[in-house]
């Protein structure tokens, strides 16, 4: 029985640690599709520093806030990477985006702006 558990320990270890990371992938995302939302209603108020703020508060400080001019429109976008200790070699970024009707203050056409 001690053989066996050896031999299927690793593998729940494998499972668990997917899981795990699935998980925090999932709260990531969650998390930074509030940001983005959160920064379009704050650029629909022609307020940018209270964008980018919302954004660190919500998403974290690793978030990037990148707001870009389309026609009458503003495209909001937040890009996080996903940091797990077992992941940190590799180079995975969400990101999540939304779209707003900016105020008297909000981006001049065709300006794209990153923050």
């Amino acid at each position: 029985m001690t053989a066996e558990f050896a031999v299927a320990l690793p593998a729940i270890v494998l499972v668990l640690v997917g899981g795990l990371t699935g998980i925090s992938a999932g709260i990531t995302q969650l998390r930074l599709e509030e940001a983005a939302r959160a920064a379009a209603r704050e650029v629909m108020r022609a307020d940018q520093p209270a964008a980018a703020a919302a954004v660190q508060r919500l998403a974290g400080d690793s978030a990037e806030l990148i707001l870009s001019a389309e026609g009458h429109w503003t495209a909001v976008e937040v890009r996080s990477s996903l940091t797990l200790p077992v992941l940190s070699l590799l180079p995975l970024e969400l990101s999540a985006d939304a779209v707003a009707f900016p105020g008297d203050g909000g981006l001049p056409n065709g300006v794209p702006s990153t923050g």
